[in-house]
């Protein structure tokens, strides 16, 4: 009896420990955690589903072989690097699909920051619905237990363009840095925990001054979506976009297991074909289901230079890493991508694991292998 009920305690600390465990953890896990739960992170997280439609075909295109400058081959570079996955599509179909580490077609990988620029395309949906009234309206407007704090003169585009000149840090291996602690503190009833902590963070620069990259500005423009449109960041991506253009499988969502936040920063799962489709979307204009999606204008303006990031030919726009060349990025640590070139007519995804969440020398190798694709759809169009 006394070892049953031993048992039975154990089980109930496990299952408390699994139940509390820190959506920024995930800094941290070691290389066979982190190969394992990419693919899998609604067994460690709470989630919402984003349910799929009919599924839109991705035809087969001419086979691509990407060309490295140093002779590097595909595999190769998949191996060294840990990627579980890279497609290109051009004109709409696909020219080259790989998968690695164990992973298929139907496997959902986490996207990390990727999942920012779906938050920004969200926000290019409730503009054209009405419900965002505009770029330049005060963030409180829509979050107002943000008015006594820093946050009280930033507009919505300020934070889209992360020029809130509000203090933070982004050390991905510092335990203590604000975006592994932003999920952090004591509850306040009906308030979102990440709302109560971005709302104490002290002023470092003028709004709109001033560039600096933080996580939990772009959750806070996914809690905007969500109170102005009354839908789940989950239920509405899957609304405007997920059904309506064709996605093939469902996606996923990471959420706040107690107040029901999603994070919208990080935390989307998806196939690479999914994560394909999004960038085709956007190079079909936004249009789905034979209707535009989002606000007049909105995809030239996000994926435009707002902001300098003080690196030659990039910049950042709305949740888009920006080229001088017109093509765009969501970049997400330990190695995700979403890359799309109008010019070309090209998406290129990539799904990693690397077992750093950045590195110079890995993120110069995912630049390369972007050349090495470029440099092979310009060979062989």
């Amino acid at each position: 009896m006394k070892v049953a009920a031993w048992l039975l305690a154990l089980s109930l600390l496990a299952g408390c420990a699994a139940q509390h465990a820190r959506r920024t953890d995930v800094l941290f896990w070691n290389q066979p955690q982190r190969e394992a739960a990419f693919r899998a992170m609604e067994t460690h997280y709470a989630s919402n589903v984003v349910h799929h439609g009919k599924a839109r075909p991705l035809p087969a295109g001419a086979p691509l072989v990407p060309r490295f400058a140093d002779g590097t081959t595909l595999e190769a570079y998949m191996a060294a690097h840990h990627v579980a996955g890279v497609m290109v599509v051009q004109d709409g179909r696909v020219r080259l699909e790989r998968y690695g580490l164990g992973a298929g077609p139907a496997t959902r990988w986490t996207s990390f920051s990727v999942a920012k620029s779906f938050t920004a395309t969200l926000v290019g949906a409730a503009l054209r619905d009405g419900a965002i009234h505009g770029l330049d309206d005060k963030v409180t407007r829509y979050i107002p237990e943000l008015s006594a704090g820093a946050y009280r003169d930033v507009t919505v585009r300020q934070l889209l363009e992360m020029t809130s000149g509000v203090r933070w840090n982004e050390d991905y291996v510092d335990p203590h840095s604000d975006v592994a602690m932003m999920y952090e503190g004591v509850r306040q009833p009906g308030v979102p925990l990440l709302v109560t902590y971005m709302s104490r963070l002290p002023r470092d620069f003028p709004p709109g001054e001033h560039w600096v990259y933080k996580t939990g500005e772009t959750d806070l423009v996914g809690i905007l979506v969500t109170r102005a449109t009354g839908r789940t960041l989950a239920a509405y991506l899957s609304e405007k976009i997920w059904k309506p253009y064709g996605m093939a499988a469902d996606a996923l969502w990471l959420k706040d297991e107690v107040d029901g936040t999603e994070a919208g920063g990080s935390g989307v799962s998806a196939t690479l074909a999914d994560y394909a489709r999004l960038g085709q979307f956007l190079l079909d204009g936004g249009v789905a289901a034979g209707k535009p999606v989002l606000a007049d204008g909105w995809i030239a303006d996000a994926t435009r230079k707002h902001a300098d990031i003080g690196a030659p030919g990039r910049g950042y726009g709305y949740q888009w890493w920006t080229y001088d060349d017109g093509s765009f990025e969501g970049i997400g640590i330990f190695g995700q991508l979403l890359h799309v070139d109008p010019r070309r007519h090209l998406v290129v995804v990539q799904l990693a694991a690397w077992p750093v969440a950045t590195d110079e020398a890995q993120a110069t190798a995912r630049a390369d292998f972007v050349k090495a694709v470029n440099r092979a759809v310009d060979t062989h169009p």
